[in-house]
């Protein structure tokens, strides 16, 4: 009986794992910067409409996880024969926002600042990240994404959707390595016996971004 029930609560806990990994976003392809891509005269040129566009985070801990937005701040983008050509994006990061937390409560504000100060994303001295691509294929869409000082290129899977004098490209969502881009704070790829107080370094994003014929 006793190895019977073993068996099941192996199962079980098996059964949770792979739910666990399916509710995970995939991380995504993370490699050093490479050559932007060229614009040519053939494709047609776009502007980001920041009011319609936007970012999307998640974060986690053993506790629990936080969410918010982060605005789109300015960029422009190239499609030809409905692929992506080129593009760059600023985004601003001091438009950090949480959503899980009621804006009216004080933890609101201090989490806020706590993301905005030098523990994190220290946006006083970098205002903005940014993203340029580098290339587009299959559906994927590749670019060196700049945060703080560090920059990395990133893969991630896109949906580009023409329509009149428009374009929206949105992403799947999909999380990136914050350590990968030197944001130490609460992780263990940087400090040791942090026991249960650290912070997972997956954030996870989605990106939807629409911008209009210049």
């Amino acid at each position: 009986m006793k190895t019977n029930f073993l068996n099941i609560l192996f199962v079980a806990f098996l059964g949770l794992a792979v739910v666990g990994c399916k509710d995970k976003a995939k991380e995504a392809e993370t490699t050093d910067a490479e050559t932007v891509a060229e614009t040519t005269a053939e494709a047609t040129k776009y502007s980001v409409d920041t009011d319609a566009s936007t970012i999307t985070w998640k974060g986690y801990k053993p506790t629990g996880s936080h969410d918010g937005t982060i605005a789109v701040e300015s960029g422009v983008v190239t499609v030809k024969d409905g692929a992506i050509e080129s593009g760059t994006f600023l985004i601003d990061m001091n438009s950090i926002t949480v959503t899980d937390i009621p804006a009216e409560e004080e933890m609101n504000g201090k989490l806020v600042g706590h993301l905005k100060n030098a523990d994190f994303f220290d946006v006083e001295k970098y205002p903005s990240a940014g993203f340029e691509v580098t290339g587009f294929e299959n559906g994927n869409l590749s670019g060196n994404l700049k945060l703080k000082e560090k920059t990395n290129n990133i893969t991630i899977p896109v949906t580009v959707t023409e329509s009149g004098d428009s374009v929206t490209i949105t992403s799947e969502t999909f999380t990136i390595d914050r350590s990968k881009w030197d944001v130490k704070y609460g992780s263990k790829s940087f400090f040791d016996n942090l026991g249960d107080k650290f912070i997972n370094d997956d954030i996870e994003l989605k990106i939807t971004v629409k911008a209009n014929k210049s």
